[in-house]
């Protein structure tokens, strides 16, 4: 899946202008704080309206200004993992997997919860709360559920940013067997040089605003 973007947003007293076309593979959004990173997601994500300008993914318009066009999140196709994978409170493991799993069309479904359980190694984890996991628990398990959503393409934003560095080694591993294996595309935010060049088939660098 390709990724078109080409937006203005103002963002308080900032003015957030960006453009790039990426192909497939594992894209890092690099740069430091205040580049824009988190906001671009956002807007590709459909969680941030730009003001003006278009944002394709694999050719389908997702958003365009001009012709009044702009996709609901759910409509996208794209899973989004957070800095603090953002898990219900409420649901266990188990039901936190299958919330998206049972949002998605049966027709965009391409991986089972069996499956997912599987390549994520979270099979023990299935009956206990978010309070009870670790940081990296928390976050295989927020990356299980972008994909039983049936994510085309899957939005990272600093994914590592709460995850104790013991576990760094272990979710990396993880986003690259993502990225390799699965093929899922990833736009993938960091201001860590070492996990932007280990991570990336292209990378946007950002200066700040």
């Amino acid at each position: 899946m390709s990724f078109e973007v080409d937006i203005s947003k103002q963002l308080g007293d900032r003015q957030l202008t960006r453009r790039f076309a990426v192909g497939g593979g594992l894209t890092v959004l690099f740069g430091p704080s205040g580049s824009g990173k988190s906001s671009i997601l956002n807007m590709v994500a459909g969680l941030l309206r730009p003001d003006w300008g278009t944002i394709r993914a694999n050719g389908a318009v997702l958003f365009d200004s001009t012709k009044g066009i702009d996709l609901p999140p759910e409509k996208r196709g794209i899973g989004y993992v957070f800095q603090d994978a953002r898990l219900f409170p409420h649901r266990r493991v188990r039901a936190n997997l299958l919330f998206g799993h049972r949002l998605a069309p049966a027709e965009r479904r391409w991986m089972s919860l069996e499956e997912a359980v599987g390549f994520l190694g979270i099979g023990h984890l299935l009956d206990r709360w978010p309070r009870s996991l670790s940081g990296g628990e928390a976050q295989r398990v927020a990356i299980g559920r972008a994909l039983l959503a049936g994510a085309q393409a899957l939005l990272m934003d600093e994914p590592l940013a709460s995850v104790d560095q013991a576990r760094r080694e272990e979710i990396l591993r993880v986003i690259e067997r993502i990225r390799d294996e699965l093929k899922v595309p990833i736009l993938y935010v960091t201001h860590d040089r070492g996990e932007a060049e280990r991570l990336a088939n292209e990378m946007v660098v950002l200066e700040p605003l």
